[in-house]
Order: structure tokens, then C-alpha cells, then sequence
């Protein structure tokens, strides 16, 4: 069974960072691609960025406007996402999500497996 463990969330002022790990463990028995997604409270899960299984292709939403920046590193089975110039409406549940094919993917159904989030709030 595939267990997907974010963390690195917390509390930052506004105009600073975060990084977010997602770390996998289990069985996948293929190359893989990783997600990451938010959803804060009344609000629809939002899809931010997506890598690739080689790490050398992503997609991004416009709505984070080059502030985030997805990588990977397959050998300690982590993701990660790098959030800079954060504002009070990146106040969120951050998810990784796995899906078991090697491209990047934008839409949430295509992901087989999901973290339990890690909380993101920014002070204003």
C-alpha cells in the first residue's frame, strides 16, 4: 500500500517562504508522477504543480504566478515545493498526490493516491 506523508507547513508572514516535502513509501510499481494541491476552508481543491517521474518537466497553475517551484528527488522518494512571496490567500492545506504514470497531470482525478496535508497559513 502507497502512504504519501507531506510536512514543512506552518505559519510565515507574508513575502516569505516555505518549502513543502511530500515523502512516499510503499509499493508503486511504476514510475510514478507527483502532484501538489491545496484547498482552503469552503474552497475547491486547486491544483498548483505537477513533475514529472524524471523531474525534468512540469506544470504549473497561473494562479501561483511563478511563485512556486516543484522538484523532486526519486533516490529519497521525496517531492517538493518551493512557495515564495506568500500572501494570506496561499492559507491553505497543502496535498501531495501520486499518480501512477510518468508525466506531469493538471486535474486532481487523475492521481491515485493523496497525503493527509500539511496546514499553510500566512499572516497579514
Amino acid at each position: 500500500q502507497v502512504q504519501l506523508v507531506e510536512s514543512g507547513g506552518g505559519l510565515v508572514q507574508a513575502g516569505g517562504s516555505l518549502r513543502l516535502s511530500c515523502v512516499v513509501s510503499g509499493s508503486t510499481f511504476s514510475e510514478y508522477a507527483m502532484g501538489w494541491f491545496r484547498q482552503a476552508p469552503g474552497m475547491e481543491r486547486e491544483f498548483l504543480a505537477s513533475i514529472s517521474w524524471s523531474g525534468g518537466f512540469a506544470h504549473y497553475a497561473d494562479s501561483i504566478q511563478g511563485r512556486f517551484t516543484i522538484s523532486r528527488d526519486n533516490a529519497k522518494n521525496t517531492t517538493y515545493l518551493q512557495m515564495n512571496s506568500l500572501t494570506a490567500e496561499d492559507s491553505a492545506v497543502y496535498y501531495c498526490a501520486l499518480r501512477r504514470s510518468p508525466p506531469p497531470n493538471r486535474l486532481a482525478q487523475a492521481y491515485h493516491y493523496w497525503g493527509q496535508g500539511t496546514q499553510v497559513t500566512v499572516s497579514s
